[in-house]
């Protein structure tokens, strides 16, 4: 089998709430979605997303996918995209770094993995593990009562994991935090994350602010020494994110004994086959995960439930249902949260099925 063409397409999603906001003053009013589909030669089709949170958040832009795959893409037509980890080598030669480029394609190669095997991704990641995953909700930076208001609402959803946007002036931090845990039910979690928003010494009066509460730290600064600093001397449990970026950067923060879990977002990783082994190394080093990517539709959302229900329970700190925060859905058959948990599609690969309605002409086509 042979990858024949590589189209691109360009999908503006709409956003549930109308915007998003998070630390530093970044905001997004919609999702600038890419989509990839890879035809073969022996018929198999594949798709594959990735949706950066805007430009300011992750080293990743939303038009530099569409760049960088027309620069990738010629070098990866006539390989056979059912050998995922030659494909993921291959991108690794030909563009260096990059690695949200390189992840709808290493998607949409699985996909048709999947195809060709005739069984889910789930199962050629390990096989499912339980009957759904746990879903947590982002609550967007707001007054204190707002988003207290906000997670009462995502409650009566079925959410019981909330990761509660902060990063901006200490004392309004330490408000939210402390109004939206004391309305905290005793099976919920509750996560404070600043996305890297807070200084060394800012951080460290919240944290010694709100020792006394439930809640998880996650990412509080912007560089893994800050971290490391603030983690030295909290008391709660700790996720790193933002500077969990490869497998050398996993190694180093476990021998530092840096955080209690991390985040792997897909594309963070250039796609499922280097977050795979991300996963495997956190399993055998007792490291628990929140599985998720930066956004997207349905079609990233199967993607990231065939990575967490294929990863021991045990280990599943959190998932994200990501096309539950928007107001339009472009893909058949893709996982919906039922009592705040998602389950892997069945179907052979994604198990998902693009609009072609929706996603309109091609705006980069290869081959």
């Amino acid at each position: 089998m042979k990858i024949k063409t590589i189209l691109v397409y360009k999908i503006d999603l709409p956003l549930r709430e109308g915007s998003y906001s998070f630390s530093s003053g970044r905001s997004i009013k919609f999702y600038d979605s890419t989509i990839v589909r890879i035809e073969t030669d022996q018929g198999l089709i594949g798709y594959g997303e990735v949706c950066p949170l805007g430009p300011a958040y992750l080293p990743a832009y939303a038009a530099g996918v569409r760049a960088g795959i027309a620069e990738l893409g010629p070098h990866l037509i006539g390989l056979d995209p059912t050998q995922v980890g030659v494909v993921s080598r291959t991108m690794d030669r030909f563009l260096k770094g990059h690695p949200y480029v390189k992840s709808p394609i290493d998607m949409a190669c699985w996909d048709i993995l999947g195809q060709a095997a005739g069984v889910p991704i789930s199962t050629l990641l390990g096989g499912c593990d339980g009957e759904a995953v746990q879903c947590y909700r982002a609550i967007s930076l707001d007054l204190p009562e707002r988003m207290a208001e906000s997670v009462a609402g995502y409650r009566d959803e079925g959410y019981r994991r909330f990761q509660l946007k902060v990063g901006s002036d200490v004392s309004t931090d330490i408000a939210r935090v402390a109004k939206v845990a004391d309305g905290m039910k005793t099976d919920e979690v509750l996560v404070a994350d600043a996305n890297g928003g807070w200084l060394s010494h800012e951080a460290l009066q919240i944290v010694h602010a709100i020792r006394d509460l439930d809640v998880y730290v996650e990412q509080p600064c912007l560089t893994y020494e800050e971290n490391l600093t603030v983690r030295r001397q909290a008391s709660q449990p700790f996720v790193l994110d933002e500077s969990i970026d490869g497998i050398g950067a996993l190694l180093r923060a476990h021998a530092d004994r840096a955080m209690d879990a991390i985040n792997i977002k897909i594309s963070k990783f250039g796609g499922l086959t280097i977050a795979r082994q991300v996963r495997d190394i956190c399993v055998a080093a007792g490291i628990a995960m929140t599985i998720e990517d930066s956004g997207g539709s349905g079609i990233v959302t199967a993607a990231i439930a065939h990575l967490a229900h294929s990863t021991p329970e045990r280990f599943r700190f959190n998932c994200s249902d990501c096309n539950s925060y928007l107001a339009l859905e472009i893909a058949e058959n893709a996982p919906h949260r039922v009592d705040g948990a998602i389950a892997a599609p069945t179907g052979a690969g994604l198990g998902v099925s693009p609009r072609l309605d929706l996603l309109g002409e091609a705006v980069v086509k290869i081959g």
